[in-house]
């Protein structure tokens, strides 16, 4: 969420942002509803402090000898009960404007970075560099990982699709294997690299996918239990973020780097036509998360090293990739920069985004209302969320069956997976 100071003091610059994402704000109407708040506050604050007055007033008088029964006392507590009425009337009302104000403030997205490149759409992306040439298969036709993996009897969607639907998958055998080595390892790297892993709930409440920012605006992406305030989790983003929800830490323990796994679940509402086949757009997935609660001033370095920890589980796969800094138009709804992990799938001659890694500020932190406090200071201040994908799972499965596949319909299992899977050959 913004900050309305923020936004009331760079009104233009504010609008600029974000309307470098692609679409038109006004923040006129939110303005407007801060502007009433405010001066009704004055009010509140005047006539608290005349309440006041007339209560010290009363205490004086009393003290200095006057009969607390006497008129002249008697007037002053009239006087103190009016008062006190309509700093009644005005409560209501101020409730009223303070839901309002977040209401409107809610669907607006965070602002993009300085840094981030401006642009109106992906085409506007900017590579920043590519790694693992030298992996890159050799073998001249390679089928594509849904057909390997159908072969070698490993994955089956036509069964799944009659057990759910469409876009869903079941892994047999080695496949099944396959997906808890992957989990495994990657669990395994993030926590040697000081991450402390969490298996957090997979359903939750409204509230965690606001603090988020999935709520309101990705509402018809999620799905929702029928006689519940619960969701399933489109990503441990979610429940991670508000791990520490409505919170003020000590400074001294940031910053906290947590990993999680979680199956992740989503409609995929307006993709319909696209990845029909495969592991790329499921329903339900499976993926390993990193997020960072960190201090405001660290946290542009902080994005660096977390998107090098997702590389390193690629390069430890030896799968090529590339990176991608996202322009503005292609900024995800919370963050305010963004890179992505983009994974070689030589079937369809191109690279597919494997993982995130986002910059969120204090925009998370703000919804979810997560502070801390330095020690032996007063104040506090609004942490600094950070997220990535350390990795998707399927997608990872897909460019392994991909990438490691020999001409004579096997695949080779990656030298850092075999200890897990206990195989060196599919």
């Amino acid at each position: 969420m913004l900050d309305i100071k923020q936004i009331r003091d760079n009104r233009e610059q504010i609008e600029a942002k974000l309307n470098s994402r692609g679409s038109k704000y006004d923040l006129q109407p939110i303005l407007d509803c801060h502007g009433l708040q405010r001066n009704l506050e004055t009010d509140r604050s005047q006539l608290q402090a005349k309440s006041n007055e007339i209560g010290k007033q009363v205490g004086q008088k009393i003290k200095s000898g006057t009969s607390p029964q006497s008129p002249e006392i008697q007037d002053l507590k009239d006087e103190g009960n009016r008062i006190k009425a309509q700093l009644a009337e005005l409560e209501p009302r101020a409730k009223q404007l303070k839901s309002q104000l977040y209401e409107l403030l809610l669907p607006l997205p965070n602002l993009p970075s300085d840094s981030t490149p401006v642009g109106g759409s992906e085409d506007e992306n900017v590579e920043v560099f590519r790694w693992g040439d030298e992996y890159l298969p050799q073998t001249e036709k390679i089928l594509p990982h849904w057909e390997i993996g159908e072969q070698l009897g490993i994955l089956n969607f036509d069964r799944s699709a009659r057990i759910a639907q469409s876009r869903f998958v079941t892994l047999i055998g080695a496949g099944a294997a396959l997906e808890r080595s992957l989990i495994s390892f990657m669990l395994d790297l993030h926590t040697g690299a000081g991450y402390t892993e969490v298996m957090p709930p997979f359903l939750i409440n409204s509230t965690s996918l606001t603090a988020s920012g999935q709520l309101p605006k990705f509402a018809e992406e999620s799905f929702k239990c029928a006689n519940d305030d619960l969701w399933l989790t489109p990503t441990a983003e979610v429940p991670i973020t508000s791990l520490y929800r409505d919170e003020i830490l000590n400074g001294d323990e940031l910053p906290i780097y947590h990993c999680a796994f979680t199956p992740c679940f989503r409609r995929e509402a307006g993709s319909y036509g696209r990845d029909t086949r495969g592991l790329i757009r499921l329903h339900q997935f499976n993926k390993v998360e990193m997020f960072k609660f960190v201090r405001p001033e660290t946290s542009t370095d902080e994005l660096e090293t977390l998107r090098q920890q997702a590389e390193s589980v690629l390069q430890a796969l030896k799968l090529p990739y590339r990176v991608i800094e996202l322009c503005t138009g292609d900024l995800g709804f919370s963050a305010t920069k963004t890179y992505d992990l983009e994974v070689w799938l030589p079937s369809s001659g191109k690279y597919r985004e494997i993982s995130s890694c986002s910059n969120c500020g204090d925009f998370q932190a703000r919804r979810g209302n997560i502070r801390f406090r330095e020690t032996g200071k007063k104040g506090t201040q609004y942490l600094h969320t950070l997220n990535g994908s350390g990795l998707a799972i399927g997608r990872t499965m897909a460019a392994i069956l991909e990438n490691y596949q020999q001409p004579n319909g096997t695949v080779k299992i990656p030298e850092v997976l075999q200890p897990y899977l206990g195989r060196e050959v599919l």
